[in-house]
C-alpha cells in the first residue's frame, strides 16, 4: 500500500499488504486502516501520525473475500465471498 500526500502527490510510505486487494477502509475514530486481501487475510494499518503508519496484524478471513465494507458506528467490517457454492457473509470486529 502507498500512502500518498492528497496535495502535492508526494509518497510519504509504502507498507506490505497481501496479493489481489479489492477494497480498503479506513476507521477515522480509530485511525485504522483495513486492506481486504484476495489471498483470505485483511491487513490492519494503524496511522500513528499524519507521516507514520504501521502493519499492526493479518486478520485471517476466507480466500476470495475481497469485498468488504466498514460501518463506522460499530467499526465492524463485512466481507463477501464464496464457500461449497454458498454466498457467505463474514463479519469481523473486535
Amino acid at each position: 500500500m502507498a500512502v500518498m500526500n492528497a496535495d502535492t502527490g508526494q509518497v510519504i510510505t509504502t507498507l506490505p499488504i497481501g496479493d489481489h486487494v479489492d477494497a480498503t477502509a479506513f476507521d477515522a475514530e480509530t485511525r485504522l486502516i483495513f486492506n481486504a486481501n484476495g489471498e483470505g487475510t485483511i491487513t490492519v494499518i494503524r496511522q500513528e501520525g499524519p507521516d507514520k503508519y504501521s502493519v499492526i496484524d493479518s486478520v485471517k478471513t476466507l480466500p476470495r473475500a475481497k469485498t468488504m465494507a466498514l460501518d463506522p458506528k460499530t467499526h465492524h467490517l463485512f466481507l463477501s465471498t464464496e464457500e461449497s457454492g454458498q454466498f457467505v457473509v463474514l463479519v469481523v470486529g473486535k
